[in-house]
């Protein structure tokens, strides 16, 4: 890895810290943003959840926006700008005095930080070879979950200090890399090397409407992050119905996020590097199967070992799915619109907030290990879709 970061240009290698960076900067909030909710708005669980829900709902809804954005601003600027709006947007969720303010704040805060990851995938594809993209995506990748493992923790010791302390702390993040990316970034650097688009947004939403592969691929991903967006949360859910000791559940998740931790940080770069163009389709299958082998294991796990095995496997399918996808989207993007087809494809986080609400209602009707069976349809209409996504590729 550090051999290919250092052959990199160093506009990309810049990307690549913007990115971790601010990735770190929003996982520093996440361990106290309930208790924060709750302790100083006097929300309730649910309303909690609502909130925390909607602004990421939200926030996802509004990602082919920021990606028409990406397609017709320079990306130097947008990135100043979106650092920048996220260090305010923070500053103004710790002054919000009620709930209505901090959710529009944190909608703000969650699409700035979309909108500089849709410029940096954009600035890879404008700054790399086709070889070398499926490298770079794992890259990032991996550093995003080093940066989900470490955030939280330096959260936790913040929250010691000073409960607004988090929240500061993310604004001071973004604020410096705006200032950063002011002095080092690339200025003439787009997303592509034509002219902006002349049509307005709604013009190329339509247009995108209309692409049968991205409509396919994009229903694919929702249904695929179902299964692997929120997987903590609905693994949760289960094993509270089934083991009804809350030490030995908390233990057993911890057991499984770092499973999960390590088996990303340690093989999603050796792994994801390896994916090509041309065997999409394959990669994509595969990691689909291992999806439902990882629900299948833990549809009959009955030891923590067993747990983790299972862990491990379904891991592999979330380390293959999501390279493959940004590179199905670089196939399929018109150099013109890669930032609004990134943002597309940003719709498939609607599917992480989806799984615990299924799983849910599913443990309220089903026998606790059919929840499982239900994922695994939903991997397996990603699959048709993605197939279908891919029968007719571009060169």
């Amino acid at each position: 890895m550090l051999r290919a970061l250092k052959s990199y240009p160093a506009a990309v290698r810049l990307l690549l810290f913007t990115t971790f960076t601010l990735t770190m900067a929003r996982a520093i909030t996440l361990p106290y943003l309930v208790v924060y909710l709750s302790t100083h708005l006097a929300l309730s669980i649910g309303q909690t959840g609502l909130l925390v829900g909607g602004a990421m709902f939200l926030a996802s809804l509004l990602g082919p926006y920021g990606g028409h954005l990406v397609d017709t601003l320079r990306s130097h600027t947008l990135i100043v700008a979106s650092t920048l709006v996220f260090a305010l947007a923070f500053i103004a969720i710790v002054a919000s005095p009620s709930a209505v303010p901090f959710f529009c704040f944190l909608v703000v805060a969650y699409l700035a930080q979309t909108v500089v990851d849709i410029a940096a995938k954009a600035g890879f594809c404008a700054l790399l070879p086709e070889a070398q993209r499926g490298e770079v995506f794992a890259i990032k990748y991996t550093f995003n979950n080093i940066a989900w493992a470490a955030g939280p923790m330096l959260g936790v010791l913040l929250i010691e200090a000073n409960d607004h302390l988090p929240f500061l702390v993310s604004a001071a993040i973004g604020l410096a890399l705006s200032l950063t990316y002011y002095r080092l970034g690339q200025r003439d650097l787009r997303s592509h090397n034509e002219k902006p688009p002349a049509a307005g947004f709604a013009q190329v939403a339509l247009g995108m409407l209309r692409d049968r592969r991205l409509v396919c691929f994009t229903l694919g991903g929702v249904l695929s992050a179902v299964v692997f967006g929120q997987f903590t949360a609905y693994l949760s859910q289960y094993l509270v119905v089934t083991l009804q000791d809350p030490a030995q559940v908390a233990r057993l998740a911890g057991y499984l996020v770092t499973t999960n931790a390590v088996t990303v940080i340690a093989l999603q770069y050796l792994i994801g590097r390896r994916i090509a163009r041309q065997q999409l389709m394959p990669w994509l299958m595969t990691g689909m199967a291992m999806f439902i082998a990882g629900l299948l294991g833990f549809s009959v796990a009955a030891s923590a070992p067993a747990w983790c095995l299972a862990m491990l496997v379904f891991t592999l399918g979330e380390i293959i799915v999501i390279p493959a996808e940004f590179m199905f989207i670089d196939l399929i993007a018109p150099e013109h619109l890669r930032g609004v087809y990134y943002g597309a494809q940003n719709l498939s986080n609607l599917g992480g907030g989806l799984g615990p609400i299924l799983v849910g209602l599913a443990l309220g009707h089903l026998l606790p290990a059919a929840v499982f069976y239900l994922l695994i349809g939903s991997v397996i209409l990603a699959a048709l879709f993605y197939w279908l996504g891919t029968r007719r590729q571009v060169d």
